[in-house]
């Protein structure tokens, strides 16, 4: 916890600043109300690999300005975090840009900018931000959609993109009654979004499941899109985070398969052979010793 007690905070911002994240997973991201604090208070001590602090949907107009004064505040005191911190901020236009320039003196890893529509978007966020933050973009509008492929190659700091699917149906003027497994249109969505991230070489982040107490259903949508290729989910909440850390975690014998596979190649490969039979796990070659260092790195 960051304070001890929530009913004497301070009235001054601190100086503290954490360092920035070295966590390397990504299997789970959870979104906070920073209007909330005791959820606020908490996030040194969250499992999450990646905390979201909301500023956008789910805090009224009138209530904007207190939200971000309780992220500074927060942050100011914050020493250390196992998550890496990203702030979820308003579209640019709707003060975005200002709550950028305001939050580049506090430590958090990233910023995420909603409802981009052109990368124009995305040009005018990294003018403001500091250098040493990742940008990571909510793809949520018909525009961000059509563009995900071509992000690449703007900013090394364009890191993460996440599958706002809500906004994004509406925006296509489809019902969200469509969000069930197995439905082929939101199969075809995650996949999309899931091989044009690829292709940008961006981090896919997959889209948050708003029925926070089905806990049966989440973890089916977490195994059938880590089927598809994802490792990473957005959550609301610890019984959320606990389920996408074990779904989208690298098993034991996964990393045992890998570790040995990785052995066997490198060993084989100094006398000059790349493919051969393995008598514990068939043929290995060059392709199969890729998939195993992806593995070990993801472990």
């Amino acid at each position: 916890m960051i304070f001890t007690n929530l009913d004497n905070l301070p009235t001054l911002l601190g100086k503290k600043r954490k360092q920035p994240s070295s966590n390397t997973h990504q299997r789970s991201n959870m979104m906070i109300n920073p209007l909330n604090l005791k959820h606020l208070n908490s996030i040194d001590d969250i499992d999450a690999d990646m905390i979201t602090l909301n500023l956008e949907d789910g805090v009224s107009p009138l209530r904007k300005q207190e939200a971000l004064d309780n992220i500074a505040l927060f942050l100011s005191y914050l020493e250390h975090s196992h998550s890496f911190i990203v702030i979820r901020t308003n579209p640019l236009s709707e003060g975005g840009d200002r709550e950028i320039e305001f939050l580049n003196r506090f430590s958090f890893d990233a910023i995420r900018i909603p409802k981009v529509t052109s990368i124009y978007d995305i040009q005018r966020a990294l003018s403001i931000l500091d250098d040493d933050r990742e940008l990571h973009l909510s793809i949520e509008t018909i525009e961000a959609f059509n563009l995900l492929s071509s992000l690449g190659d703007i900013d090394s700091r364009v890191t993460t993109v996440y599958l706002g699917i809500l906004d994004l149906l509406a925006d296509m003027s489809l019902p969200q009654s469509l969000i069930e497994i197995g439905n082929p249109t939101i199969d075809y969505i995650l996949t999309k979004f899931l091989i044009d991230a690829k292709i940008a070489q961006l981090h896919p982040i997959s889209f948050m499941f708003q029925e926070y107490n089905n806990v049966d259903a989440f973890e089916k949508w977490c195994q059938r899109e880590k089927s598809m290729g994802f490792v990473s989910k957005a959550c609301l909440g610890p019984k959320q985070v606990d389920i996408a850390n074990r779904v989208f975690g690298i098993t034991t014998e996964e990393i045992k398969r890998a570790s040995h596979i990785k052995e066997a190649f490198e060993k084989s490969a100094k006398v000059g052979i790349n493919g051969f039979m393995d008598d514990k796990y068939g043929f290995i070659d060059e392709p199969i010793y890729r998939d195993a260092l992806l593995i070990l790195k993801e472990s």
